[in-house]
């Protein structure tokens, strides 16, 4: 196993995540592809984990934190650590091999000569994808998380003076057209899990017919994020759609048809 930057060969794994094999996948569009595009200048680094095929296996893609979902200076923020763990998909399980270790690690030597202050990663409380706990094993420490139940912010110091990161709070609610349902879906395009909640939410909503709303708000930009304080999410009538794990079609579709009911 080695670990190596992205390279043009590698890229089409990348966008989907290493999940070149899902058929769910297809469903994201190319948000992803063209987020990378603009990224690229940007200080987007992405490091994969090879097998003796040379096959990517892992990754872990991480930005400077102005262009992330989180408020902060002079860090850097992983958006995502990924080991491929589909035993019968794919090229298989490769989890609990070191291999997310070996990335991490990668990603603060690289960042430290970047000069960064210190490292940013989100985690979950509950033991699924980028477990908090994993983090902390890692010399990661919270500083900060959503709610009681919510997403947990970790980071791993690198100067005295680097100053902890935080959430980004929500700063404004989208409008509501009278008698129809509005979705909102807020696009990054970083996560193509999200990317792909985001076109399904859009298609459903365009085949329930004209009481139904469609509006697409597209955080790319850091003024637009920093208005809203929404970087991905799918609002139906306000109401926040659960994105994880990314619900199928014919479950967002009950939902917005649950929601034309009422009216």
């Amino acid at each position: 196993m080695k670990i190596i930057d992205l390279t043009e060969e590698y890229e089409g794994n990348y966008f989907v995540c290493l999940e070149d094999w899902s058929d769910d996948l297809r469903e994201a569009g190319n948000h992803k592809e063209e987020w990378y595009r603009k990224m690229k200048g940007k200080g987007l680094c992405v490091k994969l984990a090879l097998n003796d095929e040379e096959k990517p296996v892992g990754m872990i893609q991480y930005v400077p934190i102005e262009y992330s979902f989180v408020e902060g200076r002079d860090l850097y923020f992983i958006l995502c650590i990924w080991i491929h763990g589909y035993k019968n998909k794919g090229v298989g399980n490769y989890q609990k091999q070191g291999i997310g270790k070996a990335l991490i690690i990668a990603a603060e030597e690289d960042v430290k000569k970047r000069n960064s202050k210190g490292i940013v990663a989100w985690g979950l409380p509950v033991p699924v994808f980028m477990k908090a706990s994993w983090f902390k094993k890692q010399g990661y420490v919270q500083v900060d998380k959503e709610g009681l139940f919510g997403r947990v912010l970790l980071w791993k110091q690198f100067s005295d003076d680097a100053i902890p990161p935080k959430w980004i709070e929500t700063r404004k609610e989208p409008a509501i057209e009278q008698n129809k349902v509005t979705v909102t879906g807020f696009i990054n395009g970083w996560c193509p899990a999200y990317n792909m909640v985001f076109e399904r939410a859009r298609r459903a909503s365009l085949e329930l017919g004209d009481k139904v709303v469609f509006n697409e708000i597209n955080t790319f930009d850091e003024e637009i994020l920093d208005k809203w304080g929404i970087s991905d999410s799918v609002l139906i009538n306000r109401k926040k759609l659960n994105t994880g794990p990314p619900p199928s079609y014919k479950r967002i579709k009950r939902k917005i048809s649950k929601e034309l009911k009422n009216l």
